[in-house]
């Protein structure tokens, strides 16, 4: 059985993936890895999804594979364009949450909250919690956030200066002709609206064989809203 590939989010890291990491390696080898400019990964000055690829591919060669890939919202991107560039190292992909799109909203606001933690003052993550408050509108998002900063050194584990500067590129998709002939679930939530029936034909001219799959009171963050089901749903894909 070929192995799991899991690319996380924007300020996101493989830690998040942990638990269903962890679960779905009962019967497969499962990698998460931490996205450039995130967690253990290298600081780069760019952030663009040709980027992201290469490095997923460089690491698929690594691994020897091809591998089934898992990629969440920008993960999901990233998965898309390696699918589309190197389809010879994925077996099968999963997006979840995201479309071959450009989307209008920006992040910019989380990179702002984040670059104005005094991070002199802070001895705990509550600390950092206690600063983000007011200034993030979801607390959820808040603990989310916290799990990317390293308290004993005092910074952020996130290059918040090239993911500032590269936002345009994160909301994008790029141009890219051609299509993967792979199978390809596109996991949303069904409370999201990040993947919407108008972005259908996009998809389906990328990557013919797309099927659609919802989870029912789920958000753009589905994996962390209903574990259960998302990792439900992945097992009868993949199995």
């Amino acid at each position: 059985m070929p192995g799991l590939l899991i690319a996380h989010g924007l300020y996101g890291s493989a830690r998040n993936w942990g638990v269903i990491s962890k679960r779905l390696s009962d019967s497969r080898q499962v990698v998460a890895a931490d996205m450039r400019n995130h967690g253990s990964s290298p600081w780069f000055e760019t952030h663009s999804y040709p980027d992201m690829a290469e490095d997923l591919a460089a690491l698929l060669e690594e691994l020897e594979g091809p591998f089934d890939v898992l990629g969440h919202s920008m993960g999901g991107k990233a998965a898309m364009v390696l699918a589309l560039t190197r389809p010879d190292l994925v077996n099968r992909l999963i997006v979840a949450d995201i479309a071959p799109v450009t989307y209008s909203h920006s992040q910019i606001q989380y990179i702002e909250a984040m670059k104005s933690v005094d991070l002199s003052r802070i001895e705990s993550r509550s600390d950092v919690n206690a600063q983000l408050e007011g200034k993030v509108d979801n607390p959820a998002l808040i603990s989310f956030f916290t799990q990317s900063i390293d308290i004993k050194e005092k910074q952020w584990r996130l290059n918040l200066e090239t993911l500032g500067a590269e936002m345009p590129k994160i909301m994008s998709f790029p141009d890219i002709s051609g299509h993967y002939d792979g199978k390809v679930m596109f996991l949303t939530g069904a409370e999201s609206d990040y993947v919407t029936r108008e972005h259908r034909p996009k998809i389906k001219a990328l990557f013919p064989k797309a099927q659609f799959v919802k989870i029912p009171d789920a958000g753009h963050w589905l994996h962390a809203d209903r574990p259960r089901a998302f990792e439900a749903a992945i097992r009868t894909w993949l199995g």
